[in-house]
């Protein structure tokens, strides 16, 4: 009875070991043809090459250090692979990372290798070019600099280049301190100024050096241009003193001198074009309850003349003319005078 019943495990335990194995064959038979599938479409798929660029892109790069110098910002790779996954290449934002957090200023050498560049399995890289990138390191600092004007030319005769003033008259420059620390200053483009006559204000670019283009673009600033006439100190004489509020009932009164002479400053083409300078001044003397002779103070004004600096009185001479009514009638001869008279 008992060897009977050992019979039945044994033959229950051979069954057993048999669905086992039947089951692993069946398991090694689904991973073979998993297999054979995934070999179809990674290596049984027509493998094809192509030709990307790859960005560099600089990781933990410290804030107090720069890139000072040009580099390759991107590398030229050749890949392989089958096509469904090159094709898809394109939509993944691939790039060479490049960890600079241990960085210090000085020159660094970066070594690209196939195991550099993130690719996704199946693609191998064929070629890749530049094999190394050098990068400049240099400690970052800003400074202000100045902003001069460059001109040429001569503005039109009889005027003068007053001044030239920029807005902003200096920019604010972050960068490389071995570009930035020689820099004392920065120049415009050449301003001409060849025959102008007027004041103007107009943008002007900056002429920077490559270096400085690369760090702040291209730059512009205003400049505003005054032009003025050149102004001559002149003396004029024979400037008539006009009587102005003669009192009522004075026919006349005469004027000792009746001229003046004034020393002014005035534009030098005001004075090419007025033939009679006296013209640009008008003298005058208040005869209003003037009765008998004295001396009152004279006026001098300027004439304003459209399109010119206005004139500037310096002195004048005399400052007092005497003025003397001229109101006296001759009486009318009586009978009596008459009569002296004969």
């Amino acid at each position: 009875m008992e060897k009977l019943a050992q019979q039945k495990r044994h033959s229950a335990g051979k069954r057993l070991i048999g669905t086992i194995d039947r089951k692993d064959l069946f398991l090694k038979i689904i991973s073979l043809c998993l297999g054979t599938l995934l070999w179809y479409f990674v290596v049984g798929e027509d493998q094809v090459d192509m030709h990307i660029q790859v960005p560099i892109e600089v990781l933990n790069l410290p804030e107090n250090l720069v890139i000072s110098n040009q580099y390759k910002k991107q590398l030229d790779v050749t890949v392989r692979g089958p096509r469904s996954i090159i094709q898809d290449l394109k939509n993944r934002n691939i790039s060479r990372p490049v960890d600079l957090s241990a960085a210090a200023p000085g020159a660094i050498v970066i070594k690209n290798t196939k195991e550099s560049i993130p690719l996704p399995q199946g693609i191998s890289v064929q070629q890749l070019q530049p094999a190394n990138i050098t990068l400049a390191i240099d400690r970052l600092i800003q400074k202000a600099i100045p902003i001069h004007p460059v001109t040429e030319g001569k503005v039109s005769r009889g005027y003068h280049l007053k001044s030239i003033t920029l807005d902003p008259d200096k920019i604010i420059v972050s960068g490389p301190q071995t570009i930035l620390t020689p820099a004392l200053s920065l120049k415009t483009f050449v301003i001409n100024i060849n025959n102008l006559n007027h004041s103007i204000t107009l943008p002007v670019h900056i002429n920077l050096s490559p270096a400085f283009v690369d760090l702040i673009g291209e730059t512009v600033v205003v400049a505003k241009i005054e032009v003025m006439e050149k102004l001559v100190t002149k003396k004029i004489s024979k400037i008539p003193v006009n009587v102005k509020d003669l009192k009522e009932g004075t026919k006349s009164v005469k004027l000792k001198p009746h001229s003046v002479t004034v020393v002014a400053e005035i534009a030098e083409n005001l004075v090419r074009e007025t033939p009679v300078p006296a013209m640009l001044f008008r003298a005058y003397v208040v005869a209003k309850d003037i009765k008998k002779p004295q001396d009152v103070d004279v006026v001098v004004d300027t004439v304003s003349v459209p399109g010119h600096e206005p004139i500037t009185i310096k002195s004048y001479k005399p400052k007092k003319v005497r003025i003397i009514p001229l109101n006296k009638q001759k009486k009318k001869k009586t009978d009596k005078d008459k009569g002296k008279q004969g």
